[in-house]
């Protein structure tokens, strides 16, 4: 396929995307069964165009002057991807599958795409009824941390202890250009595409099928860090989820100890099992969804609460997301965790940590909740950054790189280059 084509099959997917209210992987995978005459390279350039339309779907409406797929995709490749006027221009009139030729309207908008009087919600490419919030938490660098919000983000790996470790596996991935993360002790990074570029599947290479790596965003490995899990504890992860971070405590603990990994919903929980059985994981105990927990009560030296959140601090991995949150799906959102840390908090020992954490970046879902929960528990104190990480190979330059907040760390694109989390450690006196 020429550009003029790819061009034509992102807008038909992002249309499917916003107004069926799809998953981009469902509408791509859909696309790409009824053209079964695209290759890989074929889907990938349109993958990415859309995925990049839907990060700056603010700014390039706002350039087109339409929110409609057409203007949006048109605007992202003349602004984004630099292909200006005439790219945009010779690829629509070179190819037969191309959309249709540029109005007179659209040809002046896209001859200097500017966001000089834009409004700042649409500079920073986020909803914006979520301003107060990023107001609230990073003040007057909020444009700019949403802006690295939609940016492309790197390909982020942990080298599993347990099998391997960060030298081998960037050895084994060398091939892809993967190097050491700044933070994580364990992390690999893979740099972010541009353009047409795409990230290598890593999951087909033998590596991965031994056990040696999990793919996995340095920020989610620099809360599993804080957890402060050594050999020989005890840890219980409430909402694993798919075991991302179990699989992370597994590692840190080695062979000595247990990590127990359960959460309410027994879908999320299913892909465990094959990760665990992959990582060789053999410190982990699964308990299903809804079992009881009554035999933890006060002896846990560490519980993580992975809280179910908006995912805000993702969006630059997940764009339609973002779009869809509206404040309702907040006030959800924060009455699920105001739950979970009286719940979590029953299984911690005397000296033991508790620890908080969400891939979001609004304070209700992070500082409001840890208050909360410490207006009504005096046993439990925040743990500072510093003290938390002692230990864990990360240094202490991270701690001044990141956002500190009353309660907690907050970790952002713009800051360190991760995605976004916020991470509040307390122990229990």
């Amino acid at each position: 396929m020429r550009l003029g084509g790819r061009i034509s099959a992102a807008i038909e997917v992002l249309e499917q995307v916003e107004t069926r209210h799809r998953p981009i992987s469902e509408a791509l995978k859909d696309w790409g069964v009824a053209h079964r005459f695209a290759g890989s390279g074929d889907r990938a350039v349109i993958g990415n165009i859309v995925y990049d339309a839907l990060r700056w779907k603010a700014s390039g409406g706002w350039i087109a002057g339409s929110d409609e797929a057409r203007g949006v995709v048109l605007a992202t490749l003349a602004h984004r991807w630099s292909l200006g006027l005439a790219g945009i221009e010779k690829a629509l009139a070179v190819d037969p599958h191309a959309p249709e030729a540029l109005s007179d309207d659209e040809r002046a908008r896209l001859a200097a795409p500017s966001l000089a009087d834009a409004p700042a919600h649409v500079q920073a490419d986020v909803p914006d009824w979520t301003v107060p919030y990023l107001t609230a938490l990073f003040g007057e660098t909020w444009i700019a941390e949403g802006q690295a919000l939609a940016e492309r983000p790197p390909l982020d790996i942990r080298a599993n202890r347990l099998l391997s470790n960060r030298g081998k596996v960037t050895d084994a991935l060398g091939k892809f250009g993967a190097q050491a993360t700044p933070w994580s002790p364990d992390g690999v990074r893979i740099a972010p595409t541009e353009g047409e570029g795409r990230h290598p599947n890593v999951q087909v290479e033998p590596a991965f099928q031994q056990g040696w790596f999990e793919v996995q965003d340095e920020g989610s490995q620099i809360a599993a860090l804080m957890v402060g899990a050594r050999a020989g504890a005890q840890v219980l992860d409430l909402c694993a989820g798919a075991g991302g971070k179990t699989l992370a405590l597994a590692s840190l603990i080695g062979g000595e100890g247990r990590v127990v990994a359960t959460d309410s919903d027994r879908m999320r929980l299913a892909p465990i099992f094959e990760r665990i059985k992959r990582a060789e994981a053999k410190t982990v105990e699964v308990r299903e969804a809804g079992a009881a927990l009554d035999d933890l009560a006060g002896k846990m030296d560490a519980v993580l609460v992975d809280a179910p959140c908006t995912g805000s601090g993702v969006w630059r991995r997940r764009p339609d997301a973002k779009w869809k949150l509206t404040e309702r799906a907040l006030g959800n959102r924060i009455g699920e965790q105001a739950a979970l840390l009286p719940l979590a908090a029953q299984y911690v020992k005397p000296g033991g940590r508790l620890v908080y954490v969400t891939c979001s970046l609004l304070p209700p879902e992070n500082d409001d909740q840890v208050a909360a929960f410490l207006a009504t528990a005096p046993e439990f104190h925040i743990l500072p950054a510093g003290e938390a990480l002692a230990g864990s190979g990360i240094g202490g330059g991270l701690t001044g790189a990141a956002l500190t907040t009353a309660h907690g760390l907050v970790l952002s694109p713009r800051r360190i280059g991760t995605d976004g989390f916020f991470i509040s450690v307390m122990r229990r006196a």
